[in-house]
């Protein structure tokens, strides 16, 4: 099962970030695994790439972690209530494969 956290700012709404970890199936070969991996690298990359904002990122088998803070937050609005918004769907989709959890982060 793959875990997405999505992070707000604390005592805001604001997405400031996520946090996916897990596989669905055989590593390289879930088509919702790649789905949600490829998803998160483009919000990722769109972050830091295009929009130039400065992020926490923590990368590795299984795990993604980003955290965009202070007054960046309002800059990445919109990548990651898009971000939220496909991966709700993939959850409606696949509910034994993606679980979603909400919670703040604190800077």
């Amino acid at each position: 099962m793959v875990t997405v956290e999505l992070y707000s700012a604390s005592g805001s709404e604001d997405p400031a970030g996520f946090k996916v970890s897990g596989h669905t199936g055989t590593s390289g070969e879930s088509i919702v695994c790649a789905a949600v991996s490829s998803a998160c690298y483009m919000a990722a990359n769109t972050i830091t790439e295009v929009l130039g904002i400065e992020a926490d990122i923590s990368v590795h088998d299984g795990y993604m972690r980003v955290t965009v803070k202070g007054d960046d937050i309002p800059k990445a609005k919109a990548i990651l209530l898009g971000l939220k918004l496909h991966l709700e769907q993939l959850a409606q989709q696949y509910p034994k494969q993606i679980r979603i959890l909400f919670s703040e982060v604190h800077q």
